[in-house]
């Protein structure tokens, strides 16, 4: 089979490409350096093409309200160069929970990327994965304040990257869901107890101080970013951590 995928230079879409390829298909990465505009629609066309399966793994430069114009342009221009094509399959990744949580503009601009989808006219699968470890330094950098790091209880579900590729590639390389599977990380922990544990295994001597009002994921309540029903992945923490 033949992929196109679309943000394929990135942390995950490298992956990909290294998982379909190495089990016999043939992945193309697409990005801004390769000459694919997602927003201007140059060179979308072209990348697309001729391939069985789109997998759009591009992600706005923003988090704030403008990426809602980035999901809208981008998914528009993509599905239709796909149908186009003769694109059979499409599928994008998003964020378990992902509709849970209005209050935040990311959250809704990707359920919009996911509607948009739905409505198209090419059979899709969304991959639904919970938070990358490789993320962990930034939420943490995010409410960092000289020896203190100030985190909210917020329990998460973290996955490695390496575990989200697989199971990316695994569903594009299958039918259609024309739905959603969750995918999360084996173990559930509150953001500030791992917060704690990645600044021991570091060895950095800054204090975990648990606020429940600090940063992006104070407003998500309860446990709606883990999924008790998602697919587990191998990967622990710690293990990924050493």
């Amino acid at each position: 089979m033949k992929f196109a995928v679309i943000g394929g230079t990135g942390l995950i879409g490298s992956q990909v490409v290294e998982v379909l390829n190495a089990s016999g298909h043939e992945a193309v990465p697409h990005a801004q350096s390769t000459g694919v505009d997602v927003i201007s629609g140059r060179g979308v066309d072209e990348a697309v093409a001729g391939s069985d399966v789109t997998i759009n793994l591009t992600n706005s430069p923003t988090f704030d309200e403008a990426s809602l114009a980035f999901f809208r342009t981008s998914m528009d221009n993509l599905l239709a160069a796909g149908q186009k094509g003769g694109v059979g399959h499409f599928v994008i990744l998003s964020i378990v929970g992902v509709d849970q949580v209005p209050e935040l503009d990311y959250f809704r601009a990707k359920v919009l990327q996911e509607d948009i989808l739905r409505a198209g006219p090419i059979p899709y699968s969304i991959v639904r994965a919970t938070q990358f470890m490789e993320f962990i330094d930034a939420v943490l950098s995010w409410t960092a304040d000289g020896d203190t790091v100030r985190l909210p209880p917020t329990p998460i579900q973290p996955i490695a990257s390496k575990d989200v590729a697989r199971a990316v590639a695994d569903v594009a390389a299958g039918t259609p869901l024309r739905g959603i599977r969750n995918i999360a990380g084996p173990e559930v922990f509150a953001l500030d107890e791992l917060g704690r544990i990645t600044l021991s295994r570091k060895g950095d001597s800054r204090t975990v101080v648990t606020d429940p009002t600090a940063g992006l994921f104070s407003v998500v309540k309860g446990d709606v970013i883990t999924d008790k029903d998602a697919q587990l992945a191998p990967t622990r923490y710690t293990d990924w951590l050493s």
